[in-house]
């Protein structure tokens, strides 16, 4: 027995050596390289930089564009927020017995396997001012008083972009609630039907507390998907008009590859690092508190 433990313990070890080198070379190494480029001035093609201190990180606090694209980023963050109580519902909706469920399954998780750019495409020409089946659709609804310039109005682009965000994603989510919900022991919910727990209930004090890794996961995928949020503005408005539309991660690579300033466009990409991490355990510790609060 110790001995086939031995060879267990080895095992593993060996299967870990090739994806950690992997990690180290490709993760590790390039982080630590950004993070140093960040102090510098390097253009992206000169073969020496100027260390300066914290002068990319003074200029990126001082530059009033890159703390637009911050803003239009917290668009998608809580509109996607607000969404993930909704693809639960939906997510313990299809679980049940529900008629054509595997129907529904497959419309919902569709959106998600079509590449990004093509449906960034599709939904520009969606929300066209000049023929754009959207306006089409409200003038058959005698809407058309509602009809904007979808993709040019400062004031609610982000909000129509946001939406395709949603249309791509929430499928994503909805499937893996789905998949947590259904690893759920029977049994566990049986007995706790047959003590006469009602459907929320069961959903309060059964499935949410068995399920919380998985929300988790999916509060940490809005946080890290919102702040480097790219291909549909880039695609749909390039982030005009002006920066009304532009991301930070939008941002960031204009910076680098427009303006040739890669020492500044790390310092963005080091605060995107450090951003994820303290909006995840703020968030975190909140969810959590709400949670042991209705528990109570």
């Amino acid at each position: 027995m110790n001995s086939l433990a031995k060879k267990k313990r080895r095992f593993i070890l060996l299967s870990l050596i090739i994806p950690s080198i992997l990690l180290v070379c490709f993760v590790v190494f390039p982080a630590i390289d950004l993070f140093r480029m960040s102090f510098t001035d390097w253009d992206g093609y000169s073969e020496t930089s100027k260390f300066i201190g914290f002068g990319n990180y003074i200029s990126m606090f001082k530059n009033k564009d890159l703390w637009q694209s911050l803003r239009n980023n917290a668009v998608y963050f809580f509109t996607h927020l607000l969404m993930i109580p909704v693809e639960l519902a939906f997510a313990v909706l299809l679980t049940s017995r529900l008629r054509a469920a595997k129907l529904y399954k497959t419309m919902v998780f569709m959106p998600y396997i079509i590449n990004g750019v093509a449906i960034s495409y599709a939904f520009s020409y969606f929300f066209s001012p000049i023929n754009g089946a959207f306006d089409e659709i409200l003038k058959v609804f005698h809407l058309s008083m509602l009809s904007r310039n979808w993709l040019s109005d400062p004031k609610i682009v982000n909000f129509v972009l946001a939406f395709v965000s949603l249309w791509r994603f929430s499928g994503y989510h909805v499937i893996l609630f789905m998949a947590a919900l259904q690893s759920l022991p029977q049994d566990v919910q049986e007995a706790a039907r047959v003590d006469g727990a009602n459907a929320w209930q069961m959903f309060q004090y059964i499935q949410i507390p068995a399920i919380m890794l998985m929300v988790d996961f999916v509060l940490f995928d809005n946080i890290r998907g919102a702040l480097q949020v790219f291909d549909i503005p880039f695609v749909m408005t390039a982030g005009g008009p002006g920066y009304a539309s532009s991301t930070f991660t939008l941002y960031t690579i204009k910076t680098a590859f427009t303006f040739s300033n890669f020492g500044l466009a790390s310092t963005m990409a080091v605060a995107i690092m450090v951003m994820i991490v303290v909006i995840y355990v703020v968030q975190n510790k909140i969810i959590h508190g709400l949670i042991l609060k209705g528990d109570k």
